[in-house]
């Protein structure tokens, strides 16, 4: 069982986490804060220990463990600028990484555009899902996937899963980690309105795939060529054949 008192006492926040709903079981934490009947207020999460219908990128499954990982969705519905979009979503994942290496002194490294691994394998992923009237920015939900305690994954993934209970050995506090994750996002946000190139290079920094050869597949097919950087947006600069590319999605893995 979640101990809200037990996340409370550690949150360090001024707005993000403040508002704070808890589901045993819902379709979807990003779903629920998408319907404009139910929550309205700024930086608001909802926590989920069960998701019906949790999905991750590309409408693929994600699924939850109760009482094992972490499933929530951030609210932000102000001062929204389009072009840090995906900053925001670097930032997210960085907020992760912060957050697993101050608690457990884990190595990190982000993978673009938003997967967090452990020793080569995936431990959480974020998905965002943003809303807009013509050029403006009206809401972006920001979910989170954690892999926290599961002992052991089953099934066929695009990257190795493990789990923060695999890689440290022993049992985390789920309401210690939350708080961590909350207190680091709201400083991301901060410092982005301030001046985002500290979050592209702290992200750049957790990144091993720049300056390798990779693989990009989307809806199109595949194509090959090197990871050359990320943009002054969050997007990926793709090389291949001399030719510079800005990938705006895909998904990314090392050419061997």
């Amino acid at each position: 069982m979640f101990k809200i008192e037990e996340f409370d006492i550690k949150l360090d926040t001024d707005v993000i986490g403040r508002n704070f709903y808890y589901f045993d079981e819902i379709d979807s934490t990003n779903s629920y804060l998408l319907d404009e009947s139910n929550i309205k207020i700024n930086g608001s999460v909802v926590l989920a220990e069960n998701q019906l219908k949790g999905r991750g990128r590309r409408d693929r499954n994600w699924t939850s463990v109760k009482e094992q990982s972490l499933t929530f969705s951030i609210l932000l519905n102000r001062n929204l600028n389009a072009k840090n979009i995906n900053i925001l979503n670097l930032g997210a994942s960085l907020a992760v990484a912060q957050a697993i290496e101050n608690l457990y002194q884990l190595d990190v490294e982000l993978k673009w555009p938003n997967d967090i691994l452990v020793g080569g394998k995936k431990v959480a992923g974020i998905l965002l899902d943003a809303v807009s009237k013509g050029d403006k920015i009206e809401k972006v939900v920001v979910g989170f996937g954690i892999n926290v305690n599961q002992p052991n994954f089953t099934g066929k993934f695009l990257i190795p899963a493990t789990s923060i209970k695999l890689e440290f050995k022993r049992d985390s506090n789920r309401e210690r980690l939350l708080s961590e994750i909350l207190n680091f996002f709201e400083s991301i946000l901060i410092q982005i309105d301030k001046d985002k190139s500290k979050i592209l290079s702290d992200w750049r920094a957790r990144c091993k795939m720049i300056g390798e050869k990779i693989k990009i597949t989307d809806s199109n097919g595949e194509k090959f060529g090197k990871f050359e950087d990320i943009d002054d947006e969050g997007f990926l600069l793709f090389e291949s054949r001399g030719i510079l590319e800005k990938i705006h999605f895909g998904d990314v893995s090392i050419r061997r």
